[in-house]
C-alpha cells in the first residue's frame, strides 16, 4: 500500500526516514525541528489492518493531522477512542459469563495491549524530543495510562480464563471419579451374581441331573458354594482397584 501524501511539506530530513510503501510502524521521528508523529489507529476487530493516524508539528508549536489544522484536537480525541475501548472491553469483562465470552474479549485486547504499548513509547520518543511541552506531556501521560489499562485487562482476563478451565477440569474430574466409584461397585455386584446366575442357570435346565431327589441341604450346600464362588471373585475384584486407593 503505498504512503498517503498530505498538503503539507515535510523537511528533506523526515522524507528520508520514510519509506515509500506505507507510514511504517509507530514512532516518532524529530528532525528539523518538526516533530513527525507516526500513530495507528486502535486495531479493528477480525483485520490485521492497521489505519495510519499522521501528526505534523511545526517548528511554532502548530499542530496537523494528515495536513489539516487542528491536530491537536485530533490526536486528543485518538487518544479518547483508545480510552472508549478500554471502558467498554473492561465493561464487557466484567459483565462475562461464560469461557467463550472471555475468549472474544482476550482476541479483542491482544492487539490493543500491543498497539497501545507502541503508542506509548512512540509518545515517549516525542516527549524526549519536545523536552517539556505541556501538550504532549499530557499525551504521553495519558497513553502510560491506556496502556497499563489494557496490560492488567489482559492479564486479568487471562487469569480469569485460567480459573474457569480449571474449575470446569476439576468438575470433569469429579464427575468422572463418581462414574468410576459407580462402574466399580456394579462390578463388585457382578462379580457376586454372576456364579449364582451361572449356577441357577445350570440347575434351571429342563435336564435330568440326578439331583431332583437328593436332601434339601445339598441345595443349600450349593447355594453356599456359588456364594462363596461370587466373594471370592468379588475380593478379587476389589483387590484389583486397591493400588488406586492408595495414590
Amino acid at each position: 500500500m503505498k504512503r498517503s501524501n498530505y498538503k503539507w511539506t515535510l523537511p528533506s530530513e523526515i522524507t528520508a526516514r520514510l519509506g515509500s510503501e506505507s507510514w511504517g510502524a509507530q514512532r516518532a521521528i524529530f528532525e528539523a525541528d518538526h516533530l513527525l508523529l507516526v500513530l495507528h489507529a486502535p486495531p479493528k476487530a477480525d483485520s490485521n489492518e492497521r489505519e495510519h493516524e499522521i501528526f505534523l508539528r511545526l517548528p511554532q508549536g502548530k499542530w496537523l493531522h494528515k495536513g489539516i489544522d487542528h491536530g491537536d484536537h485530533a490526536l486528543a480525541k485518538f487518544m479518547e477512542d483508545y480510552r472508549l475501548l478500554y471502558n467498554e472491553l473492561e465493561d464487557r469483562f466484567e459483565k462475562v459469563s461464560s469461557i467463550d465470552s472471555l475468549f472474544a474479549i482476550i482476541d479483542r485486547l491482544i492487539p490493543l495491549a500491543r498497539s497501545s504499548n507502541n503508542m506509548k513509547q512512540a509518545l515517549q520518543t516525542a516527549r524526549e524530543a519536545l523536552g517539556n511541552d505541556a501538550f504532549i506531556i499530557d499525551m504521553r501521560d495519558r497513553s502510560v495510562d491506556i496502556a497499563r489499562g489494557f496490560e492488567l485487562l489482559l492479564a486479568d482476563a487471562r487469569l480469569s480464563l485460567e480459573f474457569r478451565l480449571a474449575r470446569s477440569a476439576e468438575a470433569q474430574a469429579r464427575a468422572a471419579e463418581v462414574g468410576n466409584r459407580a462402574q466399580h461397585k456394579l462390578n463388585i455386584l457382578a462379580a457376586i451374581a454372576f456364579p449364582l446366575m451361572s449356577v441357577s442357570a445350570v440347575f434351571g435346565m429342563n435336564l435330568p441331573s440326578g439331583l431332583e431327589n437328593k436332601p434339601l441341604f445339598l441345595f443349600w450346600l450349593v447355594f453356599l458354594g456359588g456364594l462363596g464362588l461370587g466373594l471370592f471373585v468379588k475380593g478379587w475384584v476389589s483387590s484389583a482397584a486397591a493400588p488406586e486407593k492408595k495414590r
